[in-house]
């Protein structure tokens, strides 16, 4: 195993190429000290944990970057501490570590590959560990730029290092998925999702897995990415990802419904529609799919925010707040002033508070939009009466 997590790691240092993107620029590999440096390698490393120290403290938690002088000059340490000791374990491990800590990815890999090749570990160890961190990081910046196979390869190595990493499983099985290659996904999802049950997003995806068969790489591949596109909020990106998954794979459920859900978050109630009659066409649609089916018919009909608002004001009356509900009838037909229901309801709702005169103008407006609404009709008569 040992050996293993070093062949992995030459693997995917070959496969990142010299010109990764970095996060900050590069740090030469044998800086000199900002300052005469004391001459062996003890004292170097010494100085290099207490520059760490200070930066931890003087920088804002969350916030360490090579940029900052003080993680800079801890850098230059371990790094001079290296060229006075190149074998000597311990600050090869401390410079891997001030390299991870502020999210030098390229030289945090290069540093534990130098740091496993004098002292192995085996997979699961703590040092392991924060390897495996460093190849999640740099598998997740190589598949944000579409680098596919160099981001599987960063995952798997991720997982060899740190068997129980989440994050590593999570994407090792989402390349996967996207690649087509879907035993192998629907394995990784298995072994995710025994280190976290619960994960309601792995839980959706291995299902996503198990009938990506049915619809195809390039709809599974446009589905996934644009899940990752919702996770960074960019949700104009991810509308228009899953909308080319369904016109990919019109019988893909998961896609049709994020899409008609972003669709009616975003207002395009066309787009919102189509979505949904095509999911309520699917085996499985469900309530709610068809709940949102009504919602975006009556908002191609009447505007999006009259139908919202008067939905919310009839879960007012149902929830027994008369008055805030009739407050919300008399916006809705103040937002569509041909909403008939809604002045139906405004009309209900003064009736039950015996304002008689108030209803009969309501029930009149809805009457008048639809000549064929008995109910309406009846009880105006009732209201111009007085009872």
């Amino acid at each position: 195993m040992k050996s293993t997590l070093n062949l992995l790691l030459t693997v995917s240092l070959a496969l990142s190429g010299a010109g990764l993107a970095q996060t900050a620029p590069n740090v030469p590999t044998q800086a000199a000290p900002t300052t005469a440096a004391p001459a062996n390698a003890a004292q170097l490393a010494a100085e290099a944990r207490d520059l760490t120290n200070r930066a931890r403290t003087t920088y804002p938690a969350g916030s360490a970057s090579i940029d900052q002088p003080l993680w800079k000059q801890a850098a230059d340490r371990a790094e001079a501490a290296v060229s006075a000791a190149p074998n000597n374990p311990d600050v090869l491990r401390l410079r891997a570590q001030i390299y991870t800590e502020v999210g030098f990815w390229k030289q945090a890999e290069s540093s534990w590959r130098a740091y496993f090749a004098v002292a192995p570990v085996a997979a699961g160890q703590n040092e392991a560990r924060a390897a495996g961190n460093v190849q999640y990081n740099l598998g997740y910046a190589a598949y944000t730029r579409g680098q596919s196979a160099q981001a599987a390869a960063y995952f798997k190595a991720c997982l060899t290092l740190d068997p129980q990493s989440v994050p590593c499983a999570t994407w090792a099985a989402r390349t996967a998925l996207e690649s087509g290659d879907y035993a192998l996904a629907q394995n990784l999802y298995t072994q995710a999702l025994s280190l976290a049950p619960t994960d309601k997003t792995l839980n959706y995806f291995a299902q996503v897995a198990r009938n990506a068969s049915t619809y195809g790489p390039a709809a599974t591949q446009a589905f996934s990415r644009a899940y990752a596109s919702l996770d960074a909020g960019r949700r104009a990106e991810a509308l228009a990802g899953f909308q080319e998954a369904a016109r990919s794979a019109p019988n893909f459920p998961e896609a049709q419904r994020e899409a008609g859900r972003l669709a009616l978050e975003a207002g395009d109630t066309g787009a919102a529609l189509s979505a949904y009659q095509a999911l309520a066409a699917l085996p499985g649609a469900t309530d709610s799919d068809r709940y949102n089916l009504g919602l975006a018919q009556e908002g191609q009909q009447y505007g999006l925010r009259a139908v919202q608002t008067f939905r919310t004001a009839y879960g007012k009356y149902s929830a027994g707040d008369k008055a805030g509900a009739e407050a919300g009838f008399l916006q809705a037909t103040t937002a569509s002033a041909n909403y008939g229901k809604a002045w139906a309801w405004l009309g209900r709702v003064r009736y039950e508070a015996k304002n008689y005169a108030g209803a009969a103008e309501a029930y009149g407006r809805a009457v008048a939009l639809d000549p064929g609404d008995k109910t309406s009709a009846y009880f105006l008569k009732l209201a111009q009466q007085g009872k």
